[in-house]
């Protein structure tokens, strides 16, 4: 009997041994689950990076285009009548000639006569205002012994010298238009130019004021450029003389630099644009060493305008709406509306909306939001005027 009640009381024990060791261990795997999940606990603020940025004074450079043309264009025609007896061997189309450059000849002979004609008449009427003014002299002494009312504008010959230097003056321009058109025989050409056209040949017979070629002068070319009216805020009170650099395309770009010279001082109608004209000294390289550029390309032109003062250059990716983000002493998100007064390239320029004191977020959540807790990328800061420079 003592020996079953023994047994009892071990099964007892090994039934409660059992049962604590199973509370035991539940209690061990409850604590080393939440441990597990407190390990497993995610950070699911998103990350960003951040930099600051510095205000600068900054040029603006306006960009435009257009074609260069020739600053003067000159219609060719015979002063005077005759047979074209040469023609120079580069005035034909595409042919470039230089400042006083012969281009054609006209049969002479004519003119020739003509102007010593002129000169035998110039002589004759030299000697006749010789001859009349010794006349006047002897009426002159003459008349000192002679009575007043006897003495007069006919006795002193002052008519017939009259008329002699008349004839003088009346001898002097014909000789001087004979020996004009004498000059007008031999045409040449008036600039450096490019020979856009010629319509006379060797033998041909030419009438005064026939068109014989249209030449362009190539010691300068225009661009005449179009300003828009965002643009025109920037440009300086005073544009002529500003330096501006032109660029052609294609395979081979040619950069060459001109000057302003000029508004042309209308604003078109139809674009409500005004237009301003680049001059480019030589561009056919006829006296420098540089690249040509030809008549009818269509090319690139910069130049520098105002210079703003104290303004940030942002990268355009980072503002939308004209809304920027940035990020507060407790790492959370803030939208920030800017002031943009002009875009250049990738960049904005803003005024107005930023302090140098801020931190502008540079890669922004998929949904940012006002208040969003953020944890930096890292903790070094660039500067984005370093980097846009």
């Amino acid at each position: 009997m003592q020996e079953k009640m023994q047994k009892k009381r071990y099964k007892l024990l090994a039934t409660v041994l059992i049962f604590g060791f199973g509370v035991a261990g539940m209690i061990g795997i409850k604590a080393t689950a939440e441990e597990e999940k407190e390990k497993d606990k995610v950070d699911t603020r998103p990350t960003v990076s951040v930099q600051t940025v510095t205000t600068l004074n900054h040029p603006v450079v306006i960009s435009t285009n257009g074609e260069i043309a020739p600053k003067e264009a000159t219609a060719l025609s015979a002063q005077v009548t005759g047979e074209v007896t040469s023609i120079h061997p580069a005035f034909v189309a595409g042919g470039v000639v230089q400042r006083g450059d012969i281009l054609f000849t006209i049969e002479a002979d004519n003119y020739e006569a003509a102007v010593l004609q002129a000169e035998s008449e110039l002589a004759r009427a030299q000697a006749a205002l010789i001859e009349e003014q010794a006349r006047a002299d002897v009426a002159a002494r003459e008349a000192k012994n002679l009575p007043k009312n006897k003495v007069s504008d006919l006795y002193l010959r002052k008519p017939q010298l009259l008329s002699a230097e008349a004839n003088l003056k009346s001898a002097q321009s014909s000789l001087k238009i004979a020996q004009k058109n004498l000059r007008d025989t031999t045409v040449k050409a008036p600039y450096d130019a490019l020979i856009v056209s010629r319509d006379i040949g060797v033998g041909q017979f030419v009438n005064r004021g026939v068109k014989i070629g249209m030449i362009n002068n190539i010691e300068t070319a225009e661009v005449i450029i179009p300003i828009a009216g965002f643009d025109t805020p920037f440009l300086p009170e005073e544009i002529a003389g500003l330096r501006a650099t032109i660029k052609t395309s294609g395979q081979t770009p040619v950069t060459r630099q001109g000057t302003i010279t000029r508004d042309l001082g209308v604003v078109d109608q139809r674009t409500r644009m005004s237009h301003i004209v680049v001059e480019i000294n030589d561009p056919y390289s006829m006296n420098t060493a540089g690249p040509e550029v030809k008549f009818g390309e269509y090319v690139d032109v910069q130049f520098t305008g105002i210079t703003l003062q104290n303004v940030y250059k942002i990268p355009q990716a980072l503002i939308n709406r004209r809304i920027i983000w940035t990020l507060d002493d407790e790492n959370k998100m803030r939208s920030r509306p800017v002031s943009v007064i002009r875009e250049e390239g990738k960049f904005f320029l803003v005024n107005e909306g930023i302090l140098p004191t801020d931190r502008i977020v540079t890669s922004l959540p998929e949904y940012p939001q006002n208040g969003m807790e953020v944890k930096l990328i890292k903790d070094d800061i660039d500067v984005i005027a370093n980097e846009s420079e």
